[in-house]
């Protein structure tokens, strides 16, 4: 008897089937999985507009080559160097056949990435004050990058939507049908604002991708001869359509599935990234340039292997003619430019056209399903962007799928949320802006005043506020490679549909597990008290803390608690999450003493740090945002041992001051911006964390009763302090503390901030001497303890200093709890 998922690949096999697959190469896509692509046993790689993957036997072959030859530095006449200028020259040529260009008229520059390539050009360009910049708003950062050489020579920059002209179903070709809808000019000279007629050459630029990063729609190429040959229509005899056009394609994505025919759209530069194309090498890019063109670039450095003869001791320098010789400078990376032959001899079995048309299949039907989705009530789950862009002016879509999902009652799920849970589910995709803030801010509909609000509220790149003021700040991105197969793509709206899709059992994002919720089991706060069971102190964010029988109260929290932490020497804090062996480094503090003890399996020495007098030599400022902390500096002898214990060089600070960042009135956002009426350490969200231990005990039964839980043949059984509370409380119910709207312990009184939500830090464990990763216990946790967005276990807690006795406060285990409940 078949299975759903057998039904749903033979209805996707009836209507893709011609272009799935690779039936006319060597191995299919099911053979080319199982023995080039063996490291992806479990997991759906679903990034490949970041990175796409190599193969083993594209490896297999590199190695075997560098193995076998002798390649030397190409600036010299042994035969092993002319061996190397061979192999280079045989990598420019397929590099050109790739694009379908002609050596008579393209030049490759190999530079160390695309962003190199486009600095190139940038740095390079005949800019002049009446010069223009001129950019789709759907370009990656790299190439906005561009316009602070533009800028800064004095031309103007502008940002273009293409769209439809009003009468494009009467135009007679492609050309007649686009125009550029210009955004306001940008320029800081007085220099360019001339109305006068040029006098000389006027060179401008226009910079589109082949395929947007973010939405995947790829762009008409027939923009390249509008522009070079039609620029005063396109742009509606405006005066920056006077001069020479010249055009830029970004291809580092759309290369990788598509890439631009040369002989046909005779763009003036091309940039490609290689690892994009076919995985390794990384760190290597090309600039394809027409030879033409490169003869007006203005290059100022010259080095080893750009000149012909140059003296030290006067200004007298000789360059060599040919393209490449004069831009790359220095020695190539030749070793992994001879390796890119193999990528390529990968894709040339296979065929682009069939690639091509086999990514093409696993987006569309994506789409076609997250499109077709509904919550219970008959709203649609996904709103995905670009899929209904204009045939006339885009030909097509690329392998992405880039969305947003909605609940049931409009509102929307966050980016990170999406992300978190599929990286438990084993899916790896990517969400954000993905370095392409015009595409973002155009499908996402978010105005100049929504992104500077955003920033002010404190969102940057990477970070997790995903929806501000009720509109998603980025998206999620699902991308497709040459050895994706329909299992991904499947596997991945199976995702979405279990954990996002409201049905008429459950509501998405409040999961439940045998009839339970996330609501607490309250009820038996009256049969008995809890009590405090442990008490912990962490002195070093992200090392190990210690557990005491009681521990005197500050303004800031429980004493020295989180007082002090590690900065990498770019200014990075650092945390397990990013430095796994912070967990070897143990900490104890001896009040009598006055003496902060730290340990390491790293170093001979036990540290001691005396509290009072091993003041440091200065004092700094570091910002955890939304906070500005001043902090102490200690000696280099200090910084030296915990540069050992982690493994890389840092500096140990010690909190002495905070300062909040208020919000302004006008964009005050509650959830971003702390309580800066609370006095914290380095702590993320709160001055305690409460966890219960019947808690822990229903989540170890939780992970006990399904197999699949399980780590390295064992199961997974997790203790209280994989959490790092500060407080652990027993005799309750599980999950009671949920509904604690305050509490006292001892005299003490505390107030409950609401859940704690958790990340991938609590999947990592010590065992063995090494640190562990797993998925759980997150995993199972978002099963059962996830709602609008967060993944909580515990409380977070703030004491109620209201009756002004904080000097004295102690807390001490044994401690009755007695809590208010919301």
């Amino acid at each position: 008897m078949k299975n759903s998922e057998d039904e749903q690949k033979e209805e996707f096999l009836r209507e893709f089937g011609d272009d799935y697959g690779y039936k006319s190469a060597p191995k299919n896509i099911d053979q080319l999985r199982a023995t080039e692509f063996k490291r992806l046993a479990g997991v759906v790689y679903l990034d490949h507009a970041g990175a796409t993957l190599y193969s083993e036997a594209q490896l297999e072959s590199v190695f075997k080559d560098l193995n076998s030859n002798l390649y030397a530095n190409p600036h010299s006449q042994s035969s092993c160097s002319l061996n190397t200028s061979d192999r280079v020259g045989e990598a420019r040529t397929q590099v050109l056949d790739y694009f379908n260009a002609s050596s008579r008229e393209y030049s490759v520059i190999f530079t160390s990435g695309a962003t190199a390539a486009l600095k190139l050009v940038g740095e390079s360009f005949p800019w002049s004050s009446q010069s223009c910049f001129m950019y789709s708003m759907e370009n990656h950062n790299s190439v906005l990058g561009i316009r602070e050489y533009a800028l800064d020579q004095g031309a103007a920059a502008l940002a273009v939507d293409v769209e439809e002209t009003a009468d494009y179903r009467n135009s007679r070709g492609a050309n007649s049908a686009i125009r550029l809808f210009r955004h306001h000019e940008l320029r800081r000279s007085e220099r360019g604002l001339s109305k006068e007629d040029p006098t000389g050459n006027v060179y401008n630029l226009f910079a589109f991708p082949s395929e947007c990063n973010f939405s995947g729609t790829r762009f008409n190429l027939d923009l390249v001869k509008l522009i070079k040959e039609d620029s005063h229509n396109a742009l509606e005899g405006s005066t920056y359509s006077r001069g020479c056009w010249m055009v830029l394609i970004d291809a580092a994505k759309g290369g990788a599935t598509e890439p631009p025919d040369l002989s046909k759209h005779k763009a003036d530069f091309v940039v490609i990234s290689f690892y994009k194309i076919f995985g390794y090498p990384t760190g290597l890019g090309a600039l394809i340039v027409r030879n033409e063109t490169a003869k007006l670039l203005k290059k100022t450095y010259f080095s080893g292997g750009t000149v012909a003869a140059s003296v030290a001791d006067i200004d007298f320098v000789k360059r060599r003619a040919g393209v490449e010789e004069i831009f790359e400078d220095g020695t190539i990376s030749y070793l992994s430019i001879a390796s890119i032959l193999h990528g390529f001899r990968i894709l040339n079995t296979l065929t682009m056209s069939a690639i091509s048309r086999h990514t093409t299949s696993l987006a569309t039907f994506v789409r076609k399903t997250l499109s077709a989705m509904k919550h219970e009530n008959g709203t649609h789950v996904c709103t995905l962007y670009g899929a209904n862009s204009s045939k006339v002016l885009f030909e097509g879509m690329g392998p992405i799928v880039s969305f947003n999902l909605r609940r049931p009652d409009g509102s929307w799920f966050g980016y990170r949320e999406v992300e978190k849970l599929a990286s438990l589910a084993g899916i790896q995709l990517r969400t954000g802006c993905f370095c392409n803030p015009g595409a973002c801010a155009k499908y996402l509909g978010l105005s100049h005043s929504d992104l500077l609000s955003n920033f002010e509220a404190g969102h940057v790149c990477w970070d997790d506020h995903d929806v501000l003021r009720g509109k998603p700040t980025g998206a999620v991105r699902a991308s497709f490679g040459y050895m994706s197969t329909f299992e991904d793509a499947s596997n991945f709206v199976n995702f979405i549909k279990a954990s996002f899709v409201s049905l008429p059992s459950r509501t998405p994002g409040v999961n439940t597990l045998r009839g339970t919720t996330i609501s607490p089991a309250i009820e038996g706060i009256g049969r008995a008290n809890p009590r405090l069971k442990s008490i912990s102190i962490y002195p070093i964010k992200s090392c190990l803390g210690f557990s005491v029988n009681s521990w005197p109260l500050t303004t800031t929290g429980l004493l020295h608690d989180r007082e002090w932490l590690l900065r990498s020497t770019s200014g990075e804090i650092l945390t397990q999450k990013k430095v796994p062996d912070m967990c070897h480094v143990t900490t104890l503090i001896d009040l009598d003493l006055g003496i902060l003890f730290v340990e390491s399996p790293r170093c001979k020495e036990k540290l001691q740090i005396k509290l009072k007098s091993d003041f440091p030599v200065g004092k700094d400022e570091v910002n955890i945002h939304p906070q500005r902390y001043e902090v102490e500096v200690y000696h280099d002898e200090i910084d030296i041992w915990f540069s050992d214990a982690v493994g890389r060089p840092c500096t140990l600070l010690r909190c002495s001051g905070q300062q909040g960042y208020a919000c302004s009135n006008r964009n005050r956002i509650s959830r971003l911006c702390r309580d800066l009426e609370t006095k914290m350490n380095f702590v993320n969200e709160a001055q305690f964390l409460l966890v219960s231990e019947e808690s822990v005990n229903d989540l170890n039964a939780r992970l006990r009763s399904n197999v699949q839980h399980q780590f390295d043949g064992e199961l997974i059984q997790v203790s209280t302090s994989r959490f790092r509370p500060n407080l652990v409380v027993c005799g309750g119910e599980a999950y009671a503390e949920d509904g604690w709207r305050s509490l006292r312990i001892g005299k003490t009184e505390f107030i409950s901030l609401g859940g704690c939500n958790r990340c991938q830090m609590i999947n990592l464990s010590f065992q063995g001497g090494k640190v562990q990763r797993s998925n759980e216990p997150l995993a199972t946790l978002a099963e059962y303890r996830r709602t609008k967005g967060k993944i909580t276990f515990g409380i977070l807690l703030r004491h109620d200093d209201s009756t002004g006795k904080h000097s004295d406060a102690w807390l001490h285990v044994g401690e009755e709890i007695h809590a208010s409940l919301a």
